[in-house]
This record gives structure tokens, C-alpha cells and sequence, in this order.
């Protein structure tokens, strides 16, 4: 889309925004609400892949629209569902599923279809209106190199792709070059079945899904599974503190039957485990998340790849109110690999890279955000090294 495109809509969203969002959609007495989500982002072209989603995609450009309802059928049961675009192309169904609340006095429900996310706390922020900065932290979103449906045979395939990963080519697989795995997808929510249990000062959830937290599906892909949960605990007014964890089956059968027969018959998992804390005292808010990422990898050919691959993000992000409707605010965000042995040396298997951003943010009106960011991003890698944006986005919903 250009940006002749993009700012007219900007124009025009700003205008009809306030009357929209004043109107928030309920039918049927209450029984079936409606709600959507438009956001336009600007900035410079994203030369080193940073802000990358998958092979065609910038965060930092984007043009999103999203479209929800929740359909009441009974004080029990409810269906709820929402459809996605992005940069006005493919209609995807973000979420769909039921969600049954069996006791009207006890804090417990079911979900089952694409599910809402058990593990981490920034997935399961409200999408757009909670994040006071324009970009995703990196576990969310930075593309690694690794892929569900190809792989490296050697520790020189994987480390000749470091840095690459908005678009991975390996040998054994599929070899149509495309976007690798983040840690955790916030973009796509998987499809299976979850619990909730529990308010505050504690709750306790957990999910079996088709996919993982890398590689969410809709259908299964490798006949595995994997198990999530998340505890979080308020000892206080305004502290939250999360854990989390996730073991599932990432690789494509497709794949894992090109592998040796004692290597095929092996079980390639994705396991993480995050920790989480949220404080709000008067004007400040602050959070900070860290997840520890390992996959399993098939050692097919010298030199070997060590297995598990690891990596570990950290971010710290806050945000300030300088005035009713106005904040400033900051994140900073790490990722790092562990190494593997290559024929040139030991190299981290992805290329580290690290990302600030400050910002501030003006609601227009109750339903109307616009944000204004700089970010800085350094990676040990890739055919980009450093790239800085300065960022603007326009944020509606009802």
C-alpha cells in the first residue's frame, strides 16, 4: 500500500472515528456485541527485517483491520470469534471459538475451537489499545531462522542463515524460501481446547493445542501436541506476577520423513518457559517479561548441530501519564541464542540482537489513539546491522 493510500485513510479515520466509537454496536438485547479495530502505521522501509512478521510484512507499515462478535446464547455458553486483515489482504480468522461457564458462582470456564493464549502476558493484552508503543516486543515477533517445515542438515546450514529470518532456505524439506519462527506468535492464536480457574489473587490457566507457541495451526501438522499453562498471582493492589510454561511437537511430518530412520522416529519439541511482573501505582506502569525458548533438532550431518537450540528474550517496558490522555513511554527488548560448533568457528545459531523504543501517545477520544515512536535496533548478523525508525499510527476501535 502506498502511502498516498495509507495517510487518506489515516484522513479519513480521524474524521469518523469519534462517531463510530461513540456507538459501540449491541443487538439482540445485549446478547450480541460487535465490536473492530482499525490501525494504520507509517514508517521508513525496514531494510534489516527487523520489525518483519513474515516475508512481506513490517509492523512498523501496517495497515490492520480487525472485526469482532460475541454471540450470548445462554448464561452458560457464548461464542466469539474474530476475522483479520492485514495491509488489506488476506481475511484471516484470528479467533473462533465457544467458551462455557458451567457455575454462575465459581470462577471457571472452558474454551474450545482458536483459542485465546495461555502462556506469556503480552499476548494476552487487549491487541492494539494496551501496547503504548507502536512496535511488538521481540519474543512476539522477531523472525528466527528456524522453520516447522525445513531444516539445516549441518551446523553451517543453520549458521549461514543468522539473521535471515524474514525469509529461510535449507536443503532437507520444504525449499520454497520463507519466514522462520518467533519465539511466541502473537499474531495467530492456536485451536484447541483450554481451562481457566481462579481471579484474583490467583489464576491458573492451562491449553492442549494443535500447534506451538512458534508455529501456531489450525490443523495438526505432525500429530503431536502441546501443553501450556500460566499461573498469575495479585498479592496486591497493582502487582501482578506471572509464570508460564509450554511443551509441544513443532516439526512437520513432511519433513521429519526425509530424516534418517533413527532420527525420523524421534519426537522434535518446543519447550519455553516465561516469567512475568506488572506494577501500576498512580501514574507509572510497569512490566517486564523474560522467556527461555529451546528446540529440538535432528543432528543429520557434520558438523553436527547441538541440540537443543536455545534462546532467551528479556523486555522491560513502562509507560508514564503526563496528563489525562497523553503518556510517554519506553521498552527495551534483548534477544539472545546459544551457540552451535561450524566449521569457521562457534557462532550464537541466530544472530543476537537488541531494540529501544520510546514513544508517546495522545487519545484523541475515548475510542481514537495516535502514536508517535523512535526505535533503535543493533544485530550481530545479518546483511543489515543497525537500523533506526521513527514511527507514527493512527488506533481505532469500538
Amino acid at each position: 500500500m502506498g502511502s498516498r493510500a495509507l495517510w487518506t485513510t489515516v484522513v479519513a479515520l480521524w474524521a469518523v472515528g469519534p462517531v463510530l466509537a461513540a456507538d459501540p454496536r449491541s443487538l439482540a438485547g445485549g446478547r450480541l456485541r460487535l465490536g473492530g479495530e482499525a490501525s494504520f502505521a507509517l514508517a521508513a522501509e525496514d531494510e534489516g527485517f527487523f520489525n518483519f512478521t513474515d516475508y512481506r510484512d513490517s509492523y512498523l507499515r501496517m495497515a490492520r483491520l480487525g472485526a469482532s462478535a460475541e454471540l450470548r446464547l445462554s448464561p452458560h455458553l457464548a461464542l466469539l470469534g474474530e476475522a483479520r486483515t492485514y495491509n488489506f489482504r488476506d481475511l484471516r480468522a484470528y479467533a473462533l471459538y465457544a467458551r462455557v461457564r458451567p457455575f454462575s458462582t465459581r470462577e471457571i470456564d472452558f474454551q474450545v475451537g482458536r483459542i485465546p493464549p495461555v502462556f506469556g502476558a503480552f499476548a494476552r493484552r487487549r491487541y492494539g489499545a494496551d501496547n503504548p508503543l507502536l512496535g511488538l516486543p521481540q519474543a512476539y515477533q522477531y523472525l528466527t531462522s528456524l522453520r516447522a517445515d525445513a531444516l539445516p542438515i549441518t551446523a553451517d546450514d543453520l549458521v549461514r542463515m543468522r539473521g535471515e529470518g524474514w525469509l529461510v532456505r535449507y536443503p532437507l524439506g520444504n525449499r520454497v524460501p520463507a519466514a522462520g519462527m518467533p519465539l511466541v506468535a502473537s499474531l495467530q492464536w492456536d485451536t484447541g481446547a483450554e481451562v481457566r480457574i481462579g481471579g484474583e489473587p490467583l489464576q491458573l490457566s492451562a491449553a492442549v493445542t494443535q500447534g506451538t507457541l512458534g508455529n501456531p495451526r489450525f490443523t495438526d501438522d505432525n500429530d503431536g501436541k502441546q501443553l501450556a499453562a500460566r499461573v498469575a498471582w495479585t498479592p496486591l493492589t497493582g502487582l501482578i506476577l506471572g509464570a508460564s510454561g509450554a511443551r509441544g511437537e513443532y516439526l512437520d511430518r513432511d519433513v521429519q520423513a526425509l530424516l534418517p530412520p533413527d532420527l525420523g522416529r524421534r519426537r522434535y519439541r518446543q519447550e519455553a518457559w516465561g516469567a512475568d511482573a506488572e506494577y501500576s501505582r498512580d501514574h507509572w506502569l510497569v512490566r517486564s517479561e523474560v522467556i527461555w525458548a529451546d528446540w529440538d533438532m535432528p543432528a543429520v550431518g557434520a558438523p553436527l548441530i547441538t541440540s537443543p537450540l536455545r534462546s532467551r528474550a528479556v523486555m522491560v517496558e513502562g509507560r508514564y501519564k503526563l496528563a489525562p490522555g497523553f503518556w510517554v513511554a519506553a521498552r527495551f527488548d534483548d534477544l539472545a541464542f546459544s551457540d552451535v560448533q561450524a566449521t569457521g568457528g562457534t557462532f550464537t545459531w541466530d544472530a543476537p540482537v537488541r531494540r529501544l523504543e520510546v514513544g508517546a501517545g495522545y487519545a484523541v477520544h475515548r475510542y481514537v489513539q495516535v502514536k508517535a515512536s523512535w526505535q533503535r535496533n543493533r544485530r550481530d548478523g545479518g546483511v543489515v546491522h543497525a537500523q533506526d525508525f521513527v514511527a507514527g499510527q493512527v488506533l481505532l476501535w469500538f
